[in-house]
């Protein structure tokens, strides 16, 4: 008896019923890219060419569940610098890369 109760323990240490076959891994949740015309709102404060750097001042970023500020943006292509000047209305999609907001497309508003 003490053998069959010891085996049952041995079996069910061994192959545990509710363990899961694979864990699962999970990401935390990253911004989500803007869709093609979801661009935000805002003005252009400064323009750093040589750091390839864009501080504006926006409105809401809905992709990245960011509130209304002024904060400097890296740009993916410094091409993008010279479409713009300080105190320019634009149009921008911005997202996070590598951990650094960074400005992937930039308008000026019509």
């Amino acid at each position: 008896m003490i053998r069959t109760n010891l085996w049952a323990i041995v079996l069910s240490v061994s192959f545990p019923l509710a363990a899961p076959a694979v864990e699962a891994h999970h990401e935390p949740k990253t911004a989500v890219s803007p869709a093609a015309g979801q661009l935000s709102e805002g003005e252009v404060r400064k323009v750093d060419k040589d750091a390839k750097k864009i501080t504006i001042k926006h409105g809401p970023l809905q992709n990245l569940d960011m509130p209304p500020m002024t904060m400097v943006f890296r740009v993916t292509d410094a091409a993008l610098l010279e479409q713009v000047k300080a105190g320019d209305k634009v149009k921008f999609a911005a997202e996070k890369t590598g951990g650094q907001y960074t400005v992937i497309q930039i308008e000026i508003a019509k």
